[in-house]
Order: C-alpha cells, then structure tokens, then sequence
C-alpha cells in the first residue's frame, strides 16, 4: 500500500463568508477516496468565528464549560463542543491584532457542509476532516487532532480480532482520524501558508455516508480517570465530600480504604509526632459486637437522666443506626504519644488540643481521599461518649483515645444539592 500526503497550496487568505468548498475545488485536484484533512483556522474565518477581543482571558471565559487543570494564566479547560484543551481553542495566532480566533460552532457540521460541497464540485467522493493542534498529558509537543469529520469512521475497533500471535485483542480501538490528522500536519502547520492537506491512498478508510463526527473520539465523562488536574481534583473532592446516612450493600475495598489512611496520616501534628490510629471494621461480627456494647452504654447513660424515658432514648440512640447499616467503619484514633507534659493545667490543656487538632486534621484527610476513590462517608462522634466502652470491645490500648467512628460504603443515593458556600462570612481581616 502506498500513502501520499500532498499540499493543497495556492489558496488566498480566507475571509468570512468565503465559499471554502468552491476555494478548495479550484485550488486542488483531488480522485476518488482522497481524505481531506482541513485547519480548523480557515473553517472559523470562513464561518465568521473572528471576535474583536483585547482581552483573550475573557474569550477563553466565554467559551469555556469547564476548566479541568489551572497554573497561572494558562488553562486546560472544556469547551463548548466537548474537547479538553488549553485556552478552550482560542487563538491568536495567524490573525490581525487585536482579534482572536474562536473554533468553528460546529466543526463535525463544518465537515458535513465542506464535504457536500467538494463532493458536488468535484464529482469525487471524499471524506473531510476538521484538524486543530492539541497538547497531550504526560507527553511534550503539540500535534494536530480532528475535530470534526464527514465521510469517515474516526474510530477503528480492533477488540475480538486476534494479533498475529492468535491473541485475542480486548482493548486496542485505533483514532484513525487522529493519525490522519496528525501525519497531515507534517506538510501543513502554523508558518507554511498551507492550511489543507490530502491523504491519498487510504479510500477504504471514506463511507458513503457523512457519519458520526467527531463525537466518538471524545472520552465520556464516566469514563475518564482523569478528567481533573491535580489542585482542580482536590478541591472537587474536598467539596463533593459529603455526609452519607444510606449506603448500599457493596463491599467496601479495603485497598481503597488503606490507601486513604496513608493520605490521613499525612496531616499536620505537633512535635513531629503521629498522634493517629485507624481501627478498621472489616469483620461484620465485630461491628455488630461493638455497636450492640455501645448501645447498651448509651442506654445506661441516658437512664440517669432526668425525663429520659425509653421512648425518647431509642430515638437519641437511633442516630447512631448509620454506623449500623453502613458495610464498613473505621475507628480514628488519638494517641498521645510524643506529647510534652507540663504542671501549668493551662499549659497541658492547650497541649491535648494541639494534638486533638491534629487528629481531626487527619480524620478530614481520610474523608476526602474516601471521596476521590468513589466511596460515602459519616463521621459520628458516638464513641468519644463511650471511650471505655469501645477500648474494651476492640481490645485497644487504655493510651488509645477513639474519636467518633466513620461509617464507609457506596451512597445509596445521589445527595441533594448544596448551595455554594462562599469564605467571607468566616473571614475577619486585620
């Protein structure tokens, strides 16, 4: 098989309203199963996408759905089409001052109409796709991409053929359009002058039918693990972390749980010390075990009260049924381990709460990192009322001072929306 990539040169700067069909027909000569890889740059001037902006900050604003990753000015963000990529492609380049460049409204129609145009111009058939130039993760370099396309399958799956070894392939799906769109790149780029490119040899590879697009190679989001930038990921976490009172039956992976005690001990703590412990319930027995021994202390505890009845000690003691229900519960612990002592009862005050701080620093740290692996959490302060109580079911040391317990499994239920909530009621400068 041989592939040949060619220029189509001699084309005039493109201005809005231009027939870019009736433009490229003149310009070119093209057969039978030609791919046409186009520089989204001309569709946009051609479709009048050109904005009078000073400020390029507040195009990006107006164009963006999403950011996914910030460092200084520059942004990754989703735009309107889908597409995750720097400044939401608005660009400066190749245009007057003073002016940007925005991508076309719809590049996979762009296609569509580019197409139908050199089609009946040419009386060829054709397949059209829209490039732009991408950066990647974890990889340096830009190189074109399409973002839209007409005329041709722009993925190609692989999953149930077999490799030349006889091994069934389960996972390879090719971005066709994307090769293509990249190998057009070596005779075009920004400085050549030469926005359009064919690819020739690969008819097969051109439908009769326009197609999906584009849309295909734009990753759902339930599929991608990587849809946030690391700062960006932290602070979806810190505030999707919510209270979850109704989990399902789903085992909760202790993996999972293991990996975000070692994000919890991460947390400040005086002295250098590591005032933390983490008891995991693993075995139902012995969350039952402790729970029925906790009740039965409460219950104790609460008779001595006055106008305590049992009516109203069952639904006190009721609230702690979340921890019950939930497949999987952590116990936090505080030691005091490293701690200085001091004869100044203000002094010794001060330095528990230190250390109390610290553990509730880690508890947050655990709570958050339950969130960024997919898991609901509820932390209940009901063991601190019955210390002992929990240091003899879980057979802890007397130096090991439990503080709540977390109840961990997958919510039952999406949570209700939560109104923004902004920093400056809690704010007081000096």
């Amino acid at each position: 098989m041989t592939v040949r990539i060619l220029g189509v040169e001699g084309l005039p700067e493109i201005e809005a309203g231009a027939d870019l069909a009736a433009l490229l027909a003149k310009a070119g000569t093209y057969e039978d199963g030609d791919v046409l890889l186009v520089t989204s740059k001309i569709v946009s001037k051609a479709e009048g996408r050109l904005l009078r902006a000073e400020d390029r900050e507040a195009a990006i604003d107006a164009e963006t759905v999403r950011v996914v990753a910030r460092r200084g000015r520059a942004r990754i963000v989703e735009n309107r089409n889908g597409f995750v990529m720097a400044a939401a492609g608005v660009d400066a380049s190749n245009t007057a001052p003073g002016t940007v460049l925005l991508l076309p409204e719809d590049p996979d129609a762009s296609a569509r109409a580019l197409r139908a145009g050199l089609q009946r111009l040419t009386g060829r058939r054709l397949a059209v796709v829209v490039t732009d130039t991408f950066g990647r993760p974890w990889r340096n370099g830009l190189t074109d991409v399409a973002i839209g396309a007409a005329g041709l399958s722009v993925l190609e799956d692989h999953r149930g053929r077999t490799d030349s070894h006889g091994t069934e392939l389960v996972l390879t799906v090719t971005a066709t359009a994307d090769e293509l769109a990249a190998a057009a790149d070596l005779v075009k780029g920004k400085a050549t002058g030469v926005p359009v490119a064919v690819v020739r040899g690969l008819g097969h590879l051109v439908t009769a039918e326009d197609g999906q697009g584009a849309r295909p190679l734009v990753r759902p989001a339930v599929d991608d693990m990587f849809r946030l930038g690391t700062s960006e990921a932290l602070r979806e976490a810190v505030t999707l972390r919510r209270t979850v009172r109704a989990f399902t039956d789903e085992p909760v992976d202790p993996a999972a749980v293991r990996r975000a005690v070692a994000a919890a001990v991460t947390a400040p703590a005086p002295h250098h010390t590591t005032p933390w412990r983490f008891v995991l319930l693993e075995s139902a027995s012995r969350r039952v075990q402790l729970l029925d021994a906790m009740l039965d202390a409460w219950r104790r505890d609460l008779r001595d009260l006055d106008g305590w009845d049992e009516a109203r000690i069952a639904r006190r003691t009721a609230r702690g049924d979340v921890l019950r229900h939930a497949p999987y519960l952590v116990v936090p612990c505080l030691v005091m381990d490293g701690s200085h002592t001091y004869p100044d009862p203000r002094r010794a005050t001060a330095e528990r709460e230190m250390f109390t701080v610290a553990a509730g620093a880690a508890v947050q740290n655990l709570l958050v990192a339950l969130t960024g692996e997919g898991y609901g959490s509820a932390w209940v302060s009901s063991t601190m009322f019955c210390r002992d109580t929990v240091r003899e079911a879980l057979d802890l040391p007397e130096s090991w001072d439990p503080m709540g317990a977390v109840a961990v499994g997958r919510p039952s239920e999406a949570p209700k929306p939560r109104p923004a909530r902004t920093a400056d009621p809690f704010i007081e400068v000096r």
